[in-house]
C-alpha cells in the first residue's frame, strides 16, 4: 500500500487512494490535519502532534515546530537540556505517527509513501525530506512538488481538459506557484517558482511587530521575553491572525503572570503593515509566467491551496494581481496531501487512474562550472554554465560543448551544481566529474558534457571525448550514500532512450532535409526567406526544447506546404 503525506510546516496530513477516489486519513483524535510539533516529556517520552502542539506554550524548551524551515541544513534543535535533533529526526517522528495513524486507519500495512515537498527545494532539501520518510520506515516512492499534487487534486474531480491555470500555494512556511494545463488525462506543468522563507508563519511575526509598535508595554513584552513569552506572542498571533479572517477587528492578548494585555488589531492596519510580505508573492508569479510564457490574461483560473490563502489580506493581493477573483473550490488544507495519494495510485497501477499521466518540470537549473578568458588574458573561474534550465519539461536529456582554456591540459573538472546563480560558490554543489584530454593548443579539444534528468530526481551525467572516444559517467540520486534505488538500471535506461540531439531524430531530419531541397530548389527571395526560415529551425533544434521545436516543426512545415503547393501536401 503507498500513501500520500502532505509534510507541512505548521500542519501535516495523510491520504490513500481508495476505492477509486482520494481519502483523506484521520489520526487518533479524528482529525485529518496533524500539527507538525514534536515534544519531549520529562520522563524521556517523545510526543508528536496535538500533544506536541499542547506543550508549546507551557514547555517551549521542549517543544519543536515549523522544523521543516530547517530541512537539508546541519541546524539542530535542542528538546530539553541535553537531546538534539535534524529537522529530518523531527520530521521521521511525525511521519512515524502518521504512518500509524494510515495502517489503523486502512487496516493493511503501508509500505510506501509519496511525500510531497515544496517545488523550490533543492536537492540537499528533496534529499532530507526522502531521509525522513524512510527513517519513518516508508519506501518513498516519490517525492512530489506540492503544486503538482494540489494539481492533481483540483483536475481529478472531472478530468475534464483545462487551459492553463495557476496554482498559488501559500501555507505555514513557504509559497510556491505553478502554471498547470490537462489535455486529454495528461497534467503537465509548465513551469514552478516559489520562496521558501515566506508563509503563514512570516504573518503571524508580521502581527507581533504591529503589535509591538502599539505602546512600550508590548514593547517591553516582546523584548524581554524569553522563549515561553514568545510562544505566547506566536500562539496569540496565529489566533489573531484566524480571527482577521472572518472579522474586521481583532483582539491579541496575552497574558504575563496574572496580568493580561490586550490590544484591538484591524485588519487594515494588518494589510498595511504586511506589505512587504504581500509584495514578496509578485516575484514568483512573474518568474513562472515569464518561464512558462503564458500571459496572466490566458490564464483560465487562479487556484487558492494552503492554509494562509484564507487570509483576506492574501486573497485582496491576489485579485488585485490577477485581476480576477481567485477560485476557491478546492480546500486549501486538504488539495495537496489528496493529490498526492492521486500520485500514490498512478505507482500502484490503480485502473481508474490509466487514463491520468502526469508531466512535471525541473524546479532548479542544472549545470557545471566554467572558466572563462577575457581580451586581455584574465582567467575567470566559478561561472556557472547553465545545461538544463528550470522548468524544463522532465524526463529531459540536453547536451552543452566544453574546450580547453590553456595549452596543454590534460584534464577538464566539470562541478555539477543546482541554482540560478551566475557564480556556482552561490549555488547547490552535487558532485564533480573528471576526464583526461590529450595535451594539445587551447581550444582544439572539445568534449561533450549531457545531463539526463527524470521526475524522481535522478541525474546523470555523461562527458565525452569525440576525439579519443574516452567518456566518464556520474549517476546522482536522491538517496545519500549507498542507497541505490532498486530500480535505478531501469530508470537509467528510460533516460538512455532521450540521449539523442533533437536534430537526429527521425521527424526532425525529414523537415531538414525537406529544407535543404527546397533551398536547392527555388532562386531569388524566396530562396533568401526559406534559408532565413532554415535559421530559424536550426536555432530551435539547437534549443533542445521539445515544446519549441515542435511549434516551430510545425509552423516550417505549414509554410513549405504553402511554399511548394498542393502536390506536396
Amino acid at each position: 500500500m503507498i500513501v500520500g503525506i502532505d509534510l507541512g510546516t505548521t500542519n501535516c496530513a495523510i491520504a490513500a487512494w481508495k476505492d477509486g477516489t482520494p481519502t483523506l486519513i484521520p489520526n487518533a483524535m479524528g482529525d485529518v490535519l496533524t500539527p507538525s510539533a514534536v515534544s519531549l516529556c520529562e520522563n524521556g517520552e517523545l510526543l508528536t502532534g496535538v500533544a506536541a502542539r499542547d506543550r508549546q506554550v507551557t514547555h517551549p524548551r521542549h517543544t519543536a515546530t515549523s522544523f521543516k524551515r530547517y530541512m537539508g541544513t546541519r541546524q539542530k534543535t535542542k528538546l530539553g537540556p541535553q537531546q538534539e535533533f535534524t529537522a529530518e529526526d523531527l520530521s521521521a517522528l511525525v511521519l512515524r505517527g502518521l504512518k500509524a495513524d494510515a495502517e489503523a486507519f486502512l487496516g493493511v500495512e503501508v509500505e510506501g509513501a509519496v511525500i510531497t515537498v515544496p517545488a523550490y527545494f533543492n536537492d540537499r532539501q528533496r534529499k532530507a525530506t526522502r531521509r525522513a520518510g524512510e527513517l519513518a520506515g516508508f519506501k518513498v516512492s516519490r517525492l512530489l512538488n506540492e503544486p503538482t499534487a494540489a494539481a492533481l487534486a483540483f483536475g481529478i474531480h472531472d478530468r475534464s481538459d483545462r487551459e492553463a491555470f495557476l496554482v498559488f500555494d501559500l501555507g505555514g512556511g513557504t509559497f510556491d506557484v505553478s502554471i498547470v494545463e490537462m489535455f486529454e488525462g495528461i497534467v503537465e506543468v509548465r513551469a514552478s517558482a516559489g520562496d521558501n522563507r515566506l508563509g503563514g508563519e512570516d504573518f503571524n511575526d508580521c502581527l507581533i511587530d504591529l503589535v509591538s509598535r502599539q505602546d512600550d508595554r508590548w514593547k517591553q513584552l516582546r523584548s524581554s521575553s524569553g522563549n515561553e513569552m514568545g510562544e505566547k506572542l506566536r500562539a496569540a498571533a496565529e489566533r489573531t491572525r484566524r480571527a482577521l479572517s472572518d472579522t474586521a477587528i481583532a483582539s491579541f492578548t496575552v497574558t504575563e503572570g496574572e496580568e493580561a494585555f490586550t490590544c484591538e488589531i484591524s485588519e487594515r492596519a494588518f494589510e498595511e503593515h504586511a506589505g512587504p510580505l504581500l509584495a514578496r508573492l509578485r516575484e514568483p508569479v512573474l518568474r513562472s509566467l515569464r518561464d512558462s510564457n503564458i500571459q496572466v490574461s490566458k490564464l483560465s483560473e487562479i487556484v487558492l491551496v494552503g492554509g494562509a490563502t484564507r487570509m483576506p489580506v492574501v486573497r485582496r493581493a491576489i485579485t488585485r494581481m490577477f485581476g480576477r477573483f481567485p477560485n476557491q473550490s478546492v480546500h486549501p488544507d486538504h488539495a495537496v496531501a489528496l493529490g498526492a495519494s492521486v500520485q500514490a495510485g498512478l505507482l500502484m497501477g490503480d485502473k481508474a487512474l490509466e487514463e491520468i499521466r502526469l508531466s512535471d518540470v525541473c524546479p532548479f537549473t542544472l549545470g557545471v562550472d566554467n572558466a572563462q578568458i577575457d581580451e586581455r588574458g584574465r582567467l575567470y573561474e566559478g561561472i556557472f554554465s547553465p545545461i538544463i534550465e528550470r522548468n524544463t519539461p522532465i524526463p529531459a536529456s540536453r547536451v552543452n560543448y566544453y574546450q580547453t582554456i590553456v595549452d596543454n591540459q590534460r584534464e577538464l573538472m566539470f562541478g555539477i551544481y543546482q541554482g540560478e546563480s551566475r557564480d556556482v560558490t552561490s549555488n547547490v554543489r552535487l558532485g564533480e566529474i573528471r576526464i583526461p584530454v590529450p595535451p594539445k593548443p587551447a581550444g582544439e579539444v572539445v568534449v561533450e558534457c549531457r545531463f539526463s534528468y527524470d521526475s524522481n530526481g535522478l541525474l546523470e551525467i555523461d562527458v565525452s571525448n569525440p576525439e579519443t572516444g574516452v567518456t566518464r559517467n556520474l549517476v546522482l540520486t536522491e538517496h545519500d550514500g549507498d542507497g541505490v534505488p532498486p530500480d535505478l538500471a531501469e530508470r537509467r535506461k528510460a533516460l538512455a532512450a532521450l540521449k539523442i540531439h533533437p536534430r537526429e531524430e527521425a521527424l526532425n531530419i525529414a523537415v531538414s532535409a525537406r529544407a535543404a531541397r527546397c533551398y536547392e530548389s527555388f532562386v531569388g527571395a524566396t530562396r533568401e526567406a526559406i534559408g532565413r526560415n532554415i535559421t530559424l529551425w536550426e536555432s530551435a533544434l539547437n534549443s533542445q526544447n521539445p515544446r519549441t521545436i515542435a511549434e516551430q516543426r510545425l509552423a516550417f512545415t505549414e509554410w513549405l506546404d504553402s511554399l511548394e503547393g498542393e502536390r506536396f501536401l
